[in-house]
């Protein structure tokens, strides 16, 4: 009989892990794709529960879950589109938090191309510079504001090529079919280094702080793996990913 117990205890242990272990259904913006999947990945390592993530434009996310997506969570590009789900009552009151600030960066795929203070984008010798869509992306309307403080927007009008979300125009530019645009510093650096091509650093001072917003959607009420996120995204281990993306905390 001792045996049989012996033998029966660490499966019932195992059970229980199991059975406390959940699933999170995350809208991620376009913009954070490298290192939530890196987050997700150290997530279920450490605690057991998973994140279904899904990657996007933040303001189609925010009309998709006014209509009722099964999304528990919403790491948006911005702090606008969380805070209105919290004035129309969608959310776990107090779970709102600022889990990243983005940085715009001015990317071309080749080596060289763009100057470290910006002043292709003077020179204008470009067929093509692409922007994510100001109407729903957040680093869109960072752009088109950078543009106007740099008093470029007639001059660059007609070579604007518009994405539908950041990760759409960086598409655009690493295929070539734009030479440069704007997009996330995220997007072209990893561990602190440029992955590849070259890039300007748009200084903070030239458009709106692109505070990026997490909040708990208030159908996730008694999942575990969404309360547990939401507390690991504010870790030291999730913050150390985060900044290795050139992002401020």
């Amino acid at each position: 009989m001792k045996l049989k117990y012996a033998m029966a205890f660490p499966l019932t242990l195992l059970c229980l892990t199991t059975a406390r272990a959940d699933d999170v259904q995350v809208a991620v913006a376009a913009n954070f794709t490298a290192p939530m999947q890196k987050i997700a990945e150290a997530f279920k390592k450490d605690t057991g529960h998973t994140a279904s993530l899904s990657f996007g434009s933040s303001g189609k996310f925010y009309t998709q879950i006014k209509n009722g997506a099964p999304f528990q969570i919403f790491l948006s590009a911005d702090d606008d589109k969380p805070a209105k789900l919290e004035q129309e009552g969608m959310t776990v009151p107090g779970t709102r938090f600022t889990y990243a600030i983005g940085q715009l960066a001015l990317w071309s795929a080749k080596d060289g191309y763009v100057d470290s203070k910006g002043e292709v984008l003077q020179k204008g010798r470009f067929a093509h510079l692409a922007i994510a869509n100001p109407a729903l992306a957040p680093y869109g309307q960072a752009a088109v504001e950078t543009m106007t403080k740099l008093g470029l927007t007639a001059s660059v009008q007609p070579k604007l090529v518009q994405g539908e979300n950041i990760a759409q125009t960086w598409q655009f530019i690493a295929t070539g079919n734009a030479e440069l645009g704007f997009v996330a510093l995220s997007q072209v650096m990893e561990d602190g280094k440029l992955k590849a091509g070259s890039a300007w650093l748009v200084p903070a001072d030239m458009h709106t702080p692109i505070r990026q917003d997490a909040v708990q959607l208030s159908n996730s009420k008694g999942n575990a793996a969404a309360e547990a996120l939401m507390k690991y995204l504010k870790s030291d281990k999730a913050r150390a990913i985060i900044k290795a993306y050139g992002y401020g905390i």
